[in-house]
């Protein structure tokens, strides 16, 4: 018997009088039902999470462990199908648009919504020597079968800044290198000057 609380989602709210059953708001208007023997399925927490930042509530505080990795955009709006699973094409209630896979991670660019193309959502299946793997109390940050699709354009100028980096520096310990080895020519004339000097009584 529910007693008021859902064990695996703290933002739910749970009828004590039969039928028992928890509901966690999606929308203004759309209220969830809920399993609370089982985790929520992780588009249903996001736009949880959405709607409670628009209310100026709390969020989930859970931080990024130091191997990790956390997608750029960090959160959005996600469309989320009837059983909790990430719809393969989301907008975040823009005219922008791109493809996740099942754990939501962004895997393309961004393109208009009526030139983009998302025609499968990636399976987050992880196996190990041909066997499927079962993951217990573990945080996912990005996994996919596929390699993300992002094109190089956007990046171009962060690589031309860090091209230009690498040749001040290299340029720099040129010079250093040069301005040393002429110093210690000047310092070992100066040393054959003096000893010859002193072999010769000169």
């Amino acid at each position: 018997m529910f007693l008021g609380q859902c064990d695996t989602v703290k933002w739910a709210s749970c009828s004590t009088a039969p039928p028992c059953q928890c509901t966690v708001p999606l929308t203004k208007d759309i209220n969830q039902p809920l399993n609370c023997s089982a985790l929520a399925p992780k588009c249903f927490l996001m736009k949880v999470e959405m709607l409670r930042r628009s209310k100026g509530q709390d969020t989930r505080t859970v931080g990024k462990p130091e191997e990790g990795f956390v997608d750029n955009d960090g959160i959005y709006d996600p469309e989320c199908e009837s059983d909790g699973k990430f719809k393969a094409k989301q907008c975040n209630n823009t005219e922008e648009c791109w493809c996740v896979n099942s754990a939501g991670v962004r895997r393309t660019e961004k393109e208009d919504k009526n030139n983009i193309n998302c025609d499968k959502l990636n399976k987050f299946a992880p196996m190990v020597g041909g066997q499927k793997l079962n993951l217990t109390n573990i945080l996912v940050y990005y996994v996919d079968e596929e390699p993300p699709t992002f094109k190089m354009n956007r990046l171009a100028g962060g690589v031309i800044a860090a091209i230009v980096v690498v040749l001040l520096i290299v340029a720099a310990g040129l010079l250093l290198l040069f301005f040393w080895n002429r110093r210690n020519k000047k310092y070992r004339k100066t040393q054959v000057r003096h000893f010859l000097s002193v072999f010769l009584g000169l």
